[in-house]
């Protein structure tokens, strides 16, 4: 099993960026998928979650309305398009499955 983020960066406040996690090593179209992200010096904290066909998504009210989890099944891969972004936002971004597995996380920074 294997979760592998990547599309972090350097962005401006205001800006976006995309982030995406590739999936291989399990049925990737029947598993929950979720965002998770930690800031320097804080915990965990949930971002979005995705039920396995993408039809229904879940997102932390501190996020809601800026970003949007989307899949696409045929290409085992989870996405993260993130718009309006915050000083705030600033953390290690984590994609997850709901069996469990974890990938090793991409950093976003946003400043100026």
């Amino acid at each position: 099993v294997q979760l592998v983020e990547s599309g972090g960066g350097l962005v401006q406040p205001g800006g976006p960026l995309r982030l995406s996690c590739a999936a291989s090593g399990f049925s990737f179209r029947d598993y929950y998928m979720s965002w998770v992200r930690q800031a320097p010096g804080k915990g965990l904290e949930w971002v979005s979650e995705i039920n396995s066909g993408g039809g229904s998504t879940y997102y932390a009210d501190s996020v809601k309305g800026r970003f949007t989890a989307s899949r696409d099944n045929a290409k085992n891969t989870l996405y993260l398009q993130m718009n309006s972004l915050k000083p705030e936002d600033t953390a290690l971004y984590y994609c997850a499955a709901s069996h469990g597995s974890w990938g090793q996380g991409t950093q976003v920074t946003v400043s100026s």
